[in-house]
């Protein structure tokens, strides 16, 4: 088993673990930058890339590529949903290079996805605000122990104005309180 050493170890196992968190959540999402960028295949291909990671294959600039082009296009995008969406596929791509180190801001690689989407459902109910719990909690259960042993490493996520940084924040918290959440995924990949 090989593993990325930092101020601790990750395996790839253990990458796999949170690439499959990022690019299931990512994948529910992606049709929100679908529909507002017919043709722009780049956040598509994010979570293609991150699939093949999650499935065995080895990691390689294929995810960090798909990765910045999938940021590229949440930049260019018109709307904050499919932004949000668009940022989702890039970071379920670049979960595969996950940093073992003990930085806030490296919880962003695990939940942002599952907080963007969180975010998503409030924009689609006209903003509100119980949309977005729901969607939190849903992200919580899908949570496996593995993922949550991952996420108990780092140090709380950062705080943020934005109501996605919020949404992350409130998911952080509700995960480290619940040691357990969640079952062990069955995902295979796109389908």
């Amino acid at each position: 088993m090989t593993s990325v050493n930092g101020d601790f170890g990750l395996s790839m196992d253990e990458l796999r673990v949170v690439a499959r968190y990022v690019a299931e959540t990512a994948q529910d999402v992606l049709p929100v930058f679908e529909d507002a960028n017919p043709g722009d295949t780049r956040p598509r291909a994010a979570i293609d890339a991150a699939w093949e990671f999650i499935n065995g294959a080895p990691r390689t600039r294929l995810q960090r590529t798909t990765s910045m082009d999938a940021h590229r296009a949440a930049k260019e995008t018109a709307t904050e949903t499919a932004r949000l969406a668009a940022q989702a596929a890039g970071d379920a791509a670049s979960a595969a290079y996950l940093h073992p180190i003990a930085k806030a801001h490296q919880v962003g690689h695990i939940l942002r996805a599952a907080a963007n989407a969180a975010r998503i459902a409030e924009i689609d109910a006209g903003e509100d605000p119980l949309a977005g719990s729901r969607a939190i909690e849903e992200a919580r259960e899908r949570a496996t122990p593995a993922l949550i042993g991952i996420l108990q490493r780092y140090p709380l996520a950062p705080s943020g104005k934005s109501r996605a940084a919020q949404l992350m924040t409130a998911l952080d918290t509700s995960l480290r309180g619940s040691p357990q959440a969640g079952t062990e995924g069955t995902r295979k990949g796109p389908g």
